[in-house]
């Protein structure tokens, strides 16, 4: 590769890695798996080897960790930085690592363990008491002060029975699959977002303001390192392992002292076979030194310890035979088939299902049922198939297409034009019902709290709804619904109607969110409804019109049109309306400064969360887009900016200060 082409690579990994550094560390919703990640980590990191002029001080491989929260609790300046370990892919890379400390070191030993999938917390012990927790934040200079939530977690002891002048460790904080199932399904039946991995839900509810919550959600925690200890000496890792099990702290003590480069690795293959059976996820091997003092010796780059190393083991892939290909009709009518297969482990978990997305996804890997297949775990998460193995085909197998009719109502499918979606063409569909009230309910519509789907299905089952307006009409049922069990006893009965009857009062975006119209989400729904200020309005809007409000383009505005000149959709308006639920946009511009601009924040701002600053935007008219584009006006930057100031900076945008928009407001 030329100069010029790598440093447009190196601008290109830049860019996608602080995108996915921001989801996993700050917003702990990571859209790639981590063996993703470390693949465009390893390419950057190449790259700026072989082109050491392109190295820069803020590139992604030089940051340790992601942003301390300013919300989540006050700063903690680290005492010890919690430094991230140095990530090898290849037996070859772990015998290097091997080699090299042979070389520096005399008759080195090694402690290989289990690096656990979860969120970095420092516990602090002053005289034998716990005085403080705190999580990794940015890794160098501050963490979050999550004491309190630490308090509640069971693995966290109060007091150590052999108390020393001072001590910090740091450990894992996990979600065991079994609390993970469990924390779901509460979700689930609640009608709140599920967590995509015990590892999200582990590091939100640790950050959790209510210490309620962290205590009913189940926590768990292993201890792997003391950081710093006064008023005992230990010369290894392991004697304080030993020290801290006296002490009834969990620590990972399935752990291998190895001697050797060919010891190391069967102790990592050991681990790689044993992690479907360990009741949590762990997303590799860590391989240390274990003599205190040679790791003092060997110290650590700005990023990384010298001494260790983590193995990442390769995304896991098993074989299984397709059992049939299941139809499901989404609320748009949309038909997607899914895989059922014979139960695999992988990651952890007991797997037998995994979508099939589309008929164009089923002919170009040619699948069919009976087939041998391969499957594997997106990110970790979510299961799909990766290809099939053509050359064990039964000889019965045929090719597999989906029916001309919708499998749920027997309507006829049709495929829309220029997508790949087939779709049922009955508006009356049983299933597109339930999926549209589900959405309607749900936390970015109308937030109903516990209308669960279990719910939802047994109601419209039942026949008490055969359109979302008929949920305001459930309470006449109440006396029914108790007697039925249909949502449980009495209290529990009364507790969603009530749930029912406060949503009337919502903001109208939140009314035409739930309607559930392709193209219009939670964002575009608000910035209409600051518009047109009314749902009346908008029935009445003209493509025009609809397509001067910053971000609907003619697609978007063709599909509202469409939904508003069904004389069905205009009914179940005005029903809402008799039912006395809000159609008004309740959002009030304190002032005009920023009317028609389109603002994007980004980074952590000195003072103001972004939430607030965004509010801040919107009350003077202004419109707070997530991704920087010639529509943007101005760019509010904090620290920690990343790709977005980048890109600002590339098309020209004028990139302001937490201050300057301070002053711009007049505040």
């Amino acid at each position: 590769m030329d100069k010029e082409s790598a440093k447009q690579r190196v601008k290109e990994l830049r860019s996608e890695l602080e995108y996915h550094i921001e989801r996993y560390y700050n917003q702990d919703n990571p859209e790639i798996s981590d063996y993703e990640y470390d693949m465009k980590m390893k390419e950057l990191k190449n790259l700026e080897q072989q082109f050491p002029e392109l190295a820069t001080e803020t590139s992604p491989t030089q940051k340790v960790g992601g942003t301390a929260k300013r919300e989540a609790g006050k700063l903690v300046r680290h005492n010890v930085p919690m430094l991230s370990l140095q990530d090898v892919f290849s037996r070859e890379e772990v015998d290097e690592f091997v080699e090299e400390m042979q070389k520096q070191l005399e008759e080195p030993e090694f402690v290989v363990e289990y690096k656990i999938d979860g969120l970095s917390m420092a516990l602090r012990y002053d005289e034998g008491e716990l005085s403080l927790a705190l999580t990794r934040g940015d890794g160098i200079n501050f963490g979050e002060d999550v004491t309190v939530n630490a308090r509640v977690i069971p693995d966290v002891k109060k007091k150590l029975k052999e108390p020393v002048e001072y001590l910090e460790i740091r450990g894992e904080v996990y979600m065991t699959e079994q609390d993970f199932e469990r924390v779901n399904t509460i979700q689930e039946l609640n009608g709140k977002r599920l967590f995509a991995n015990p590892r999200n839900c582990a590091a939100g509810t640790l950050r959790q303001l209510d210490s309620k919550v962290t205590k009913e959600r189940g926590l768990s925690m292993f201890v792997f390192n003391i950081q710093q200890i006064r008023g005992m000496e230990l010369s290894t890792h392991t004697q304080g392992y030993e020290y801290l099990k006296r002490n009834k702290i969990p620590v990972i003590d399935d752990y291998r002292v190895c001697r050797t480069k060919e010891e190391v690795w069967k102790a990592i293959c050991d681990i790689g076979e044993n992690r479907g059976n360990l009741g949590y996820d762990i997303d590799g091997a860590v391989v240390k030194i274990n003599s205190l003092a040679q790791r003092e010796l060997l110290g650590a780059t700005s990023k990384v310890p010298r001494w260790a190393v983590a193995y990442k083991y390769p995304p896991e892939e098993k074989e299984t035979t397709l059992l049939d290909i299941e139809l499901s009709v989404g609320r748009t009518g949309r038909i997607t088939p899914t895989a059922v297969f014979e139960p695999v482990r992988l990651c952890g978990t007991s797997v037998s299902r995994a979508t099939l997305h589309n008929q164009d996804f089923i002919d170009e890997l040619d699948i069919r049922i009976g087939d041998r297949i391969q499957v594997y775990k997106s990110g970790e998460i979510i299961p799909k198939v990766r290809k099939v193995w053509k050359d064990k085909r039964p000889d019965s197998a045929v090719p597999y297409h989906l029916p001309a009719v919708c499998p749920v109502c027997g309507a006829k499918t049709m495929r829309e034009k220029d997508t790949a979606d087939i779709k049922c063409t009955s508006p009356n569909c049983p299933a597109q019902l339930e999926r549209h009230i589900i959405n309607f309910v749900g936390r970015d519509a109308m937030d109903i709290k516990g209308f669960g789907t279990v719910y939802v299905q047994e109601l419209v089952r039942r026949g008490y709804l055969k359109n979302v307006a008929d949920i305001y009409t459930l309470r006449q049922y109440k006396e029914e619904l108790i007697e039925q069990g249909i949502i449980g006893k009495e209290k529990n009965t009364e507790k969603l109607l009530t749930a029912i009857d406060k949503s009337k009062e919502n903001d109208a975006y939140q009314l035409l969110t739930g309607f559930g119209i392709p193209n219009v989400g939670k964002a575009a729904a608000k910035a209409i409804l600051r518009e047109f200020r009314s749902m009346d309005a908008l029935m009445e809007a003209d493509s025009e019109k609809l397509q001067n409000v910053n971000d609907i383009g003619e697609i978007s505005a063709n599909c509202i049109l469409d939904f508003f000149s069904k004389e069905e959709n205009r009914r179940m308006v005005e029903r809402m309306r008799e039912y006395g639920v809000n159609l008004l946009s309740k959002e009030q511009p304190k002032g005009s400064k920023f009317q028609g601009m389109t603002f994007v924040v980004t980074g952590t701002l000195p003072s103001l969360g972004r939430k607030e600053a965004s509010e801040l935007i919107e009350s003077q008219g202004g419109k707070v887009s997530g991704s920087v584009s010639k529509k943007t006006s101005m760019v509010l930057a904090g620290e920690n900016a990343g790709s977005k100031l980048a890109k600002a900076a590339e098309l020209g945008i004028r990139i302001i200060s937490e201050q300057e928009l301070l002053e711009l407001l007049e505040v």
